[in-house]
């Protein structure tokens, strides 16, 4: 970072979440953000990626802006060999005193990030530590800064002979990873790990068992490791665990160090997130459909008591055409059909007469045919908003696990699209601007004759594929009464699909449904000027006309790993 980003001016600072910042630097080069973190899992310091464009609310991010916007950042230190705390110098040009000093304490749970001024004294924190939390060293702002205790442990030297330190590790008899942690300073469990790793070695073997061909790898690249740091000459790669900047474990080389820390806390980050909020989703999603398919059986239940309306009159003119047979005190009276003369028992009331109980059972008849009006467009708002969900639960279960941004960003629409349906709540969304760009980022794939097929991830996808996307030319694919995507199918003028390219998209179709399980599943496929949206309709729901029917065979159907 030295090489790349000294001097260079503030621009802007913006809070992505409550434990990152992105400092915006410009040289006369290039321009990009320093990401600064103090997760306490993920504490780090990298250039990465732009923030959104969504509005900053954090006021740490505005007290930064507000002293270092304007200056300078011209240098960057640890404040002492093997700290993980370091110091980013600000000033008006550069070669002046700095004015002020941002402190990035990279320690695990107590990470924290501090501004302070030319003389030490903090103007603002992100994380205050107060004097209740800690009585060896609280951080408060208008107080001087004092640096973390310092560490007891040896310095790694490159120097220091193997005697010396197979001595210092094996003092006390214990498994190896845990020797190295205590006995060093400036080390980390996840270096220590892939230092065993590549040297063949058992993190849990105990010191006193280690062969002295053990020791041998192992110092060899303890000091592997030390030459490295000296000549600062690093190999950033992927590895199957995660990442190194050793050349150690290499499963694929990375383009440089800072694109290797973006992308793979990016990827811990969203993966977190993908992970947390696949679970809200689908446990909101399973409470509500629980409830309605409720109410839609109550619904049910009394659409089936007001069956008996009719019965109801019947008994009542049977029985007006036969006062005659009504005598005083009958509990019940039988009295033949009309139509077929079979007998028909209707239980009365003794207290009443035979008009009276007439009347009774007309009432009963005119309730249950009121009931039957009020209740059949109650059953069918529940049955939309079950069809609705349902397809919301079919999206998510397609999203199964988090292997790119993307997907991410699809579970995200989810999540806005029914905060917009208000059956989420939540305080901090903010509605996208009308003018801001739908997502586009649909799955991709190709047809055996190489026809391109677009795939919606979600319902806001799926309106735009099929309402904006689409053209005259392709065709519209969707599972047959079946939760699923809407699938497009991109077509030329002029050209025709065979009947491979068909079948092809009718088995994505039916793949990207809830019928992902089943050997065969109906799909329509029509032009997509016969599909509509119903006025008022949710999200995704769409209507169609002038459709064909093919089957798709999801089984069968062999992904593209890139779609």
């Amino acid at each position: 970072m030295r090489d790349r980003w000294l001097p260079s001016r503030i621009e802007q600072v913006y809070q992505r979440n409550s434990y990152t910042i992105a400092i915006a630097l410009r040289t006369l080069k290039q321009r990009s953000w320093l990401e600064i973190s103090w997760h306490p899992q993920a504490a780090r310091l990298h250039i990465g990626d732009p923030p959104p464009r969504t509005p900053d609310t954090f006021t740490f991010s505005q007290q930064l802006l507000h002293q270092l916007g304007g200056l300078a950042l011209v240098a960057l230190e640890t404040i002492a060999p093997w700290e993980r705390v370091v110091d980013l110098q600000f000033a008006r040009r550069p070669g002046e005193s700095a004015l002020y000093h941002l402190y990035v304490e990279i320690m695990g749970k107590y990470s924290n990030v501090i501004l302070t001024d030319a003389n030490n004294i903090i103007i603002t924190v992100a994380h205050q530590v107060k004097q209740q939390q800690s009585s060896v060293r609280p951080v408060l702002t208008g107080q001087p800064y004092e640096t973390p205790p310092s560490l007891t442990a040896a310095i790694p030297n490159l120097s220091e002979s193997q005697e010396r330190w197979q001595e210092r590790v094996s003092l006390v008899p214990g498994a190896i990873k845990r020797q190295l942690l205590k006995t060093y300073r400036g080390v980390s469990p996840s270096l220590i790990q892939s230092m065993l790793l590549v040297s063949d070695i058992d993190p849990e073997s105990s010191t006193d068992i280690l062969k002295a061909d053990d020791w041998q790898q192992l110092f060899h690249h303890w000091q592997e490791w030390l030459q490295r740091l000296q000549s600062e000459k690093f190999e950033p790669a992927w590895t199957q665990e995660g990442y190194t900047v050793l050349g150690w474990g290499v499963h694929k080389s990375a383009k440089d160090i800072q694109e290797l820390l973006n992308r793979y806390y990016t990827d811990q980050r969203n993966q977190q997130i993908f992970s947390q909020l696949r679970h809200q989703l689908s446990q909101k999603l399973k409470n509500i459909l629980e409830k309605l398919r409720l109410k839609a059986a109550n619904f049910k239940q009394r659409l089936q008591q007001s069956e008996q309306a009719d019965e109801y009159r019947q008994k009542a003119d049977l029985l007006m055409a036969h006062l005659h047979e009504w005598r005083l005190g009958m509990t019940e009276i039988t009295i033949p059909d009309f139509e077929s003369s079979e007998p028909v028992k209707i239980a009365l009331q003794p207290d009443k007469n035979a008009v009276q109980n007439a009347q009774n059972l007309y009432k009963q008849h005119q309730k249950l045919k009121r009931a039957r009006t009020a209740v059949e467009p109650l059953l069918a708002e529940v049955n939309a908003e079950i069809e609705y969900l349902e397809q919301v639960e079919a999206a998510i279960s397609q999203i199964e696990n988090y292997t790119t941004a993307e997907d991410l960003q699809a579970l995200e629409e989810i999540r806005e699209e029914l905060i917009g349906q208000q059956y989420l709540e939540d305080s901090e969304y903010r509605r996208r601007s009308s003018t801001e760009a739908a997502s586009t980022n649909f799955y991709h794939d190709c047809t055996p004759n190489g026809f391109e097929v677009l795939i919606g991830r979600n319902n806001r996808q799926n309106d735009q594929l099929t309402f904006r996307v689409a053209n005259d030319y392709d065709l519209w694919f969707h599972a047959q009464e079946i939760p699923g995507s809407h699938v497009l199918l991109r077509l030329e003028p002029g050209t025709v699909p065979e009947e491979a390219d068909l079948q092809y998209v009718a088995n994505l179709a039916a793949y990207y449904s809830r019928g992902r399980q089943s050997d065969q599943v109906p799909v329509v496929y029509t032009q997509p000027k016969y599909v509509y949206k119903p006025k008022g309709a949710k999200p995704g729901i769409a209507i169609y006309k002038q459709e064909r029917i093919i089957w798709g065979q999801p089984q069968s159907l062999v992904l593209n790993p890139e779609s």
